[in-house]
């Protein structure tokens, strides 16, 4: 197996390396055409979010690769259809929901409590108190769009604050029974104070907050996304701020991130104009996709990613692989 981006996994690859009986090479460089050769020899590469496109998995094919594992949740960023026409098997993680969840939680508390306004001022020892009045969380309707395992999670912190929590989705859970209000998707956005985006990414849900969306969301709204930043329209939500309808957006993902995350980019003019855009607003938070980052799930995503690789060799069934 090859493993890109290691300055922080090695150790958990090293420590399962006598469980599983696998060799392994690495390098802290996301992958890419130039680099590619750096497997060739092995078996697997194990990634992380990265622009896994069909010119880079024929590169890895004809290099021998057999087995794409990618250390994460989503993997829309992976060309499936084409490793599947290649014949190269794919698979993602899983790992315990409650790092995610918390992390949206603490960005919600930030937007109502006006964290990085406080701390801007304090900077300058302006301590005074007018501007800085927030609300309380428990105050607030949230509502949830997606109900997988990290949506559950935070839809339970919340109920712990207080909360009003609406859901909309076709197949109500036994798990929220009590906990929250199902109802139609207009009506999610129509009443909440909150909104909180935990879906994946697909073409259904491409852009599912647009124009149309904001427009029906009470003026003042929080946005918050700690999934896939498909999930929202840039551009309309750049609108909806500069209108006032979006009172907060606290974004651990954006649109066209691949190649941007994860990478020291000190000193670099980053070509992304809607990141900018949103830079400038000084209610916005925009954190670099690491709501899942603490050592636990980095452990979780090591070893599911070789357990994934083993099954994939052995044609074991493992509900993880994706192709």
């Amino acid at each position: 197996m090859y493993c890109f981006r290691e300055f922080d996994e090695k150790e958990f690859f090293d420590e399962l390396v006598g469980k599983y009986g696998y060799t392994y090479g690495y390098t802290a460089e996301h992958p890419n055409l130039k680099n590619a050769k750096l497997a060739e020899g092995y078996d697997a590469v194990s990634v992380t979010v990265c622009d896994f496109n069909a010119k880079l998995l024929d590169c890895f094919r004809e290099l021998g690769v057999k087995y794409v594992a990618t250390r994460s949740i989503g993997y829309d960023h992976i060309d499936i259809q084409h490793a599947k026409k290649i014949g190269m098997k794919v698979s993602h993680v899983s790992y315990e929901p409650d790092s995610v969840a918390e992390y949206t939680v603490m960005l919600m508390m930030m937007g109502c409590r006006r964290i990085c306004h406080i701390l801007d001022r304090a900077r300058i020892q302006d301590f005074s108190l007018k501007g800085k009045l927030g609300k309380d969380l428990g105050d607030c309707t949230v509502g949830v769009i997606g109900t997988g395992r990290i949506g559950m999670a935070v839809i339970k912190y919340l109920k712990a604050f207080g909360c009003r929590v609406l859901v909309n989705t076709s197949h109500q859970k036994e798990e929220l029974s009590g906990l929250v209000e199902y109802t139609e998707f207009d009506t999610l956005l129509k009443e909440s104070d909150i909104i909180t985006l935990h879906a994946s990414a697909s073409k259904e849900n491409y852009h599912l907050i647009d124009k149309k969306a904001f427009d029906i969301m009470k003026n003042g709204v929080m946005i918050v996304n700690t999934a896939r930043g498909t999930l929202i329209d840039t551009d309309a939500l750049i609108d909806a701020l500069e209108k006032g309808k979006v009172s907060h957006a606290a974004l651990d993902v954006i649109e066209n991130e691949y190649g941007l995350y994860y990478i020291n980019r000190m000193g670099n003019c980053i070509i992304n104009r809607q990141m900018a855009v949103l830079k400038s607003f000084p209610n916005v938070i925009l954190s670099p996709h690491t709501a899942f980052y603490t050592r636990k799930v980095v452990s979780n995503m090591v070893e599911k990613a070789i357990q994934c690789i083993c099954d994939m060799e052995k044609n074991v069934e493992n509900p993880l692989i994706i192709t």
